[in-house]
């Protein structure tokens, strides 16, 4: 998949690309700011996008999360903080907190794989299961 990655920890964003890069992916590219990853949203039409909540300019990734779905591009938020996500959550898949390991990342992002290309594949459960590693919309969160 091509998938943008919309971070302002310059770190966190390197080390989320080298492990989606691992998995066979491409990164697009990586935004820090609101204005940038709508930016490049509308330039690499990527397949994917992983958003953060906090960005440079504020708490603004819920708002890009919102373009997002406008666009009909697929998306989870990662967050330190599942309750500044709002109750819709967005229009986002699900989201993964922060800190999250390699081993529930790649989890997550096999379920994810499965669902923005539109179900599984005959080696694959018909229903696939979601990884603990994502919080799904359907989820109350701090219930």
């Amino acid at each position: 998949m091509n998938i943008l990655i919309v971070e302002d920890e310059a770190l966190l964003a390197l080390e989320l690309q080298s492990e989606l890069e691992e998995a066979g992916h491409q990164v697009v590219g990586q935004a820090m700011s609101s204005g940038d990853a709508m930016e490049l949203a509308e330039r690499t039409q990527p397949e994917f996008a992983f958003v953060d909540i906090q960005l440079l300019d504020g708490p603004t990734g819920v708002d890009v999360g919102r373009k997002l779905a406008e666009h009909g591009i697929p998306f989870v938020f990662m967050t330190g903080n599942l309750k500044r996500i709002p109750e819709d959550f967005a229009g986002a898949i699900g989201a993964i907190e922060k800190p999250y390991s390699q081993n529930g990342l790649q989890n997550a992002l096999k379920y994810i794989e499965i669902i923005v290309k539109g179900g599984a594949t005959k080696e694959e459960s018909d229903d696939p299961i979601p990884p603990p590693s994502l919080v799904l919309p359907s989820i109350r969160l701090g219930a």
